[in-house]
């Protein structure tokens, strides 16, 4: 017996027909948006919901906007490393020299290496815990992100932080193959 084109296949007990975590979304143009967000081991930092592109002035200004109240918040006083990766607004010039104006430290990351960034887990987290919204606008989806961030408790973000030496040493390890993380 052939299944092609038929769709997935779910077996399910009597009486789960109809329950959200059987069903698959059938929206044929989900809704998407791009957020920006920041994050240390003391917590997250407020989101930046981003319309069309970014290049280094549009990022330039999440960081005016965004990055410096999240780093006032998250660090006070104290002096910091940031962390990016090397997307083109990331390492244009001009962003350079925003970061070198404003006395911030950016940590020099090698081209073509594991992106390792432990928000990038947090993102994961982020999104798992989006699995059961069924948001139907935009705006829904924007609170339901905004609520999901929200729930992110600084024990997270510490425990994600914490692992960068191992998850270092496990790409030492692998000779830059894939690794666990």
């Amino acid at each position: 017996m052939s299944f092609k084109n038929q769709g997935a296949r779910v077996w399910r007990k009597t009486g789960e027909k109809e329950m959200p975590k059987c069903l698959k979304s059938s929206v044929k143009y989900p809704q998407s948006v791009m957020v920006w967000g920041a994050m240390s081991a003391a917590g997250v930092g407020p989101l930046c919901f981003i319309k069309g592109r970014v290049n280094a002035a549009s990022y330039q200004e999440i960081l005016e906007h965004f990055m410096l109240p999240s780093a006032e918040k998250l660090y006070g006083d104290e002096d910091f490393v940031f962390q990016h990766d090397l997307a083109p607004a990331h390492s244009a010039k001009t962003t350079g020299k925003w970061f070198t104006d404003h006395g911030i430290t950016v940590l020099n990351w090698p081209a073509n290496s594991p992106d390792l960034n432990p928000i990038e887990n947090l993102w994961d987290i982020v999104k798992r815990k989006l699995r059961d919204a069924r948001p139907n606008t935009l705006d829904e989806l924007k609170a339901a992100i905004e609520a999901s961030w929200a729930s992110i408790t600084p024990q997270q973000c510490h425990r994600l932080i914490a692992s960068m030496p191992r998850r270092i040493e496990a790409v030492i390890s692998a000779k830059g193959f894939p690794t666990k993380y």
